[in-house]
């Protein structure tokens, strides 16, 4: 190997490192790696800010920007809001929450999608009496499948198109992607619907929850002054406590926790009892011992503006203001007048205290908000909320505008007439002058760390394949696969593919992988085609864990998952895809 190529590769090894411990956010990760390339040499300056202006970035960034337009002018609400049916059996339920899930991610970002129809899909868990987990992460692996039907679904797609122009001058359409992308899509719909959803743990019985509520919440009850509890024992408390199905964990004194002691201490004022409950539940047990919320001052001022509060549940995302930080050091308080209660948080108990608690992807917070503000709070912080749709809704009479400019936007760019991205923006400044989409708030919707990878990973991608650092991995898979049929040398593809996506950022493994299928091809003298299909089913079908994927991340908290419970429905549902993909590819892409 040349000294570029150890450069290209250690650097690459380095950041699938970090991505695999996570300790940083990849957007971190991948700008620091560009600049590294850049200071070693290995990516010329002129190229290093190249891929922000790449045409698979803008796509991404209008895609998110379009998709956020359709669902503030009530399109997709439109055809959602039919859907609550508490008394569908569970398999119709998935099946027909799946089917829309899919249908809406062939023309939306798929993670819009599916923040769309989370709040649907739990509020019916919640009327159904079951528990949300046994519907969220079919609905999470159905809006991924259906991302894989079309150009604009997913952003591998997306990306494999633009490196097939950029090497063979002609992008893929619109719809060049569906033949694969809807034979694995349907496969595994019909897999997740009748018998996937089965292999889902369920665990509320073993919880004794028979109403399918959420996980409970740590939270934190403060003693006030004058309190008929001070002087009391803590242990005293647990009939109520018991009456209420409140769980006492422990208490606070001057900062300090005590946990197995704590149920003899005599109550005084100020002390802090920490507690596990819903948020119906904490709610009784407050009121029925006259406690206040743990920050006492905020919540006075709140009920003095006399306008009122409301309990709001958010599921925190991986891009989310709030993520990877506390609820003091974003100004939560100050900034929103809004009290964070409680955290819930899957096979972890929480030792801090909650305004002092670090708050990960995939949390849920209880938020104590000004009436008819939570929507506006969860938006600022970049959650999604759960109780409530939290949606910012146009007048009705936008509706069809919405829909039709859309429309126009895909049938134009599948006939060749204009250039995606370019038809695209043409929608993103319709909505802006239809006011669809507020100005102000039209970059809010931008996923910028996305934008970021893209960005720092083209660059890199760039310099790894003109350096023949992508034809020495080809040639090393061609070398494991010599003698085999074609068939088999694009498993061994997908295999590969679809093992880093599940643990990398399925946009950063579609950047490596691509030119790596480029190049077997050329090797074996076939056509690029069938090695870009797979790929770019593979990029996308991230079912083995929470991390491979953002919709796997965004029901992590609110369907109660392990992070072992993924691959019991995602090894099956990924077998099945390969299984499905390779002869649909051969036959459409032949080599």
């Amino acid at each position: 190997m040349t000294y570029d190529q150890i450069l290209l590769f250690a650097l690459f090894a380095v950041v699938f490192v970090l991505l695999l411990w996570g300790r940083w956010r990849y957007d971190l990760v991948a700008f620091g790696a560009l600049m590294g390339g850049v200071v070693l040499g290995v990516v010329p300056t002129k190229e290093a800010f190249a891929g922000f202006g790449h045409p698979a970035t803008l796509v991404v960034a209008l895609v998110l920007i379009v998709s956020a337009g359709l669902v503030r002018s009530g399109a997709v609400f439109l055809i959602t809001r039919t859907l609550v049916n508490a008394g569908r059996p569970l398999g119709g339920h998935i099946a027909l929450m799946g089917g829309v899930g899919a249908v809406l991610s062939a023309f939306m970002n798929n993670v819009a999608a599916l923040a769309l129809l989370m709040p649907v899909d739990i509020q019916t868990a919640r009327k159904a009496g079951r528990a949300p987990g046994l519907s969220l992460m079919p609905l999470s692996f159905a809006t991924i499948l259906g991302g894989m039907v079309t150009l604009i679904g997913t952003p591998p797609n997306i990306i494999i198109a633009a490196i097939r122009e950029d090497s063979f001058g002609e992008s893929f359409q619109m719809f060049d992607f569906a033949p694969v992308g809807l034979t694995a899509a349907a496969a595994g719909l019909l897999f997740v619907a009748f018998f996937g959803w089965r292999l889902i743990p369920d665990r509320s019985g073993a919880a004794g929850n028979s109403e399918g509520q959420l996980s409970p919440y740590i939270a934190e009850l403060t003693v006030p002054e004058g309190s008929a509890l001070i002087d009391k024992r803590l242990g005293t408390l647990e009939p109520e406590a018991e009456k209420a199905d409140v769980a006492i964990l422990g208490l606070i004194r001057n900062g300090q926790r005590r946990w197995g002691r704590a149920r003899g201490a005599i109550l005084q004022a100020g002390d802090t009892l920490v507690i596990e409950a819903r948020p119906e539940a904490l709610d009784e047990f407050r009121t029925a011992l006259s406690l206040d919320f743990s920050d006492a001052a905020r919540q006075e001022k709140l009920t003095a503006a006399g306008d009122g509060l409301e309990l709001v549940e958010v599921v925190v995302t991986d891009h989310a203001r709030i993520a990877g930080r506390t609820a003091q050091s974003v100004g939560l308080a100050w900034r929103q007048s809004t009290v964070l209660l409680g955290v819930a948080r899957q096979g972890e108990r929480i030792t801090k205290h909650i305004r002092q608690t670090e708050v990960r992807p995939g949390d849920i917070l209880l938020l104590l908000a000004p009436r008819e503000r939570g929507a506006e709070v969860s938006e600022w912080l970049g959650c999604l909320p759960l109780a409530e749709r939290g949606l910012s809704v146009t007048a009705n009479d936008k509706t069809w505008w919405a829909i039709g400019l859309f429309a126009a936007a895909v049938l134009a760019a599948s006939l060749g007439v204009v250039y995606l991205p370019v038809a695209l923006g043409l929608v993103a400044v319709g909505y802006v002058l239809l006011k669809i989409l507020p100005v102000a708030e039209i970059y809010d919707h931008v996923e910028w760390p996305v934008v970021v990878l893209l960005g720092s990973m083209i660059p890199l991608g760039a310099a790894l394949e003109t350096s023949g650092g992508t034809e020495i991995l080809a040639s090393g898979l061609i070398t494991l696969t010599d003698g085999m049929p074609a068939w088999a040398i694009l498993t061994v593809l997908m295999v590969v593919t679809m093992t880093l996506s599940d643990v990398l950022n399925n946009t950063a493994t579609a950047i490596v992988a691509a030119p790596v299928g480029i190049a077997m091809a050329e090797a074996l003298g076939v056509s690029a085609d069938p090695f870009l299909m797979a790929v770019a089913v593979a990029a996308s079908a991230a079912f083995l864990t929470p991390i491979g994927h953002k919709n796997n991340t965004l029901v992590l908290g609110p369907g109660g998952y392990r992070f072992g419970d993924y691959w019991r429905m995602g090894l099956p549902l990924e077998i099945l895809v390969v299984a499905v993909s390779i002869p649909a590819i051969l036959t459409f892409w032949p080599l």
